[in-house]
């Protein structure tokens, strides 16, 4: 299908979330175990107006191997536009089109989810970017749905359109991120396909990683916010260890610092301090470290901080 990416075991893959999966973040998940890293969404408008922010979110780290790219759009020929321009990116090897966001700004353009109001021009766009990149694959993310389910229907025409694969986040465009996942949604779409099927939504640890792939029998799952604070999900599945040891916690959340301060430059301090709050969350002290490090912004004192609290502080029982 792809190299180094073979859907003969489960593939686990970091999702695309705006403002945590960013270039450092990813680099971290690829290397602690995720199989594929997707950029942040990007918007095909953006793209071919040549906004210097959105090629910038396309860069990528050395490790990211494979690597896909998702834009978000609603024009066939601004789509094509964008792929053309992705062509002439090196070191991307999937494309992905995002009919899933929900979030009304998106929607509003008649981009993400609101494509699924209409399937036969979502069909018209996969089969533009199917037929116009040249890279190894054409992805989608959908969901289940505008209003109400139509999954069976919206998973034929991705794959009809010429999709090699697609994700599937288990609520329609309606339930936002609160409603309950439906799973047995998903494991239908799986069985009526032929082609590949991920698994996304609510999956917020190693034993509901498992669980969802035994449930819905979808070839891999794809994690966002549960990956938010504990990219070592991905450790845990790739060794399938469901404790994760207290200095592969430690090293991953260094490793995440230093590629951020790589990345950002000194800037790197302050962006990480969401970063603070959510790996602390769980550990003794971790009220009287997070507000310590708002007051931070020298790098070396940053690290030396958090270096010694997640060497020396427990977790609360």
């Amino acid at each position: 299908m792809i190299e180094k990416l073979s859907f003969e075991k489960p593939v686990y893959v970091l999702a695309p979330l705006a403002g945590f999966t960013d270039l450092p973040f990813r680099s971290v998940v690829k290397k602690f175990g995720a199989d594929l890293t997707v950029s942040e969404m990007l918007s095909s408008n953006a793209l071919v107006h040549g906004s210097a922010k959105t090629f910038g979110m396309i860069e990528k780290s050395p490790n990211e191997n494979p690597y896909s790219v998702q834009i978000a759009g609603a024009e066939v020929d601004v789509i094509r536009r964008a792929v053309e321009i992705l062509n002439e990116q090196e070191g991307i090897d999937i494309i992905d089109l995002n009919c899933g966001c929900p979030v009304p700004k998106v929607v509003g353009h008649g981009s993400g989810s609101s494509l699924l109001l209409n399937l036969p021009l979502m069909g018209k766009i996969i089969r533009t970017i199917k037929d116009t990149s040249s890279k190894r694959c054409t992805s989608v993310k959908i969901r289940l749905g505008f209003e109400k389910k139509n999954h069976i229907d919206i998973a034929k025409i991705v794959e009809d359109s010429g999709a090699d694969f697609l994700a599937v986040h288990g609520r329609t465009r309606a339930g936002k991120f609160t409603a309950e996942v439906d799973y047995d949604a998903i494991r239908e779409i799986k069985e009526a396909l032929k082609i590949p099927v991920i698994a996304n939504g609510d999956i917020d640890s190693y034993e509901k990683a498992k669980w969802v792939l035994e449930h819905t029998g979808a070839d891999g799952v794809m994690i966002g916010r549960g990956a938010v604070g504990a990219p070592w999900i991905f450790h845990q599945l790739k060794t399938g260890t469901k404790n994760i040891d207290k200095n592969i916690k430690h090293d991953i959340i260094l490793e995440h610092f230093d590629k951020m301060i790589e990345f950002y430059g000194p800037h790197g301090v302050s962006m990480f301090r969401k970063h603070t709050h959510t790996y602390s969350k769980g550990y003794r002290g971790a009220s009287a470290l997070r507000d310590s490090v708002n007051h931070i912004v020298d790098v070396k004192e940053y690290r030396a901080l958090i270096d010694d609290f997640f060497s020396n502080s427990e977790t609360v029982c």
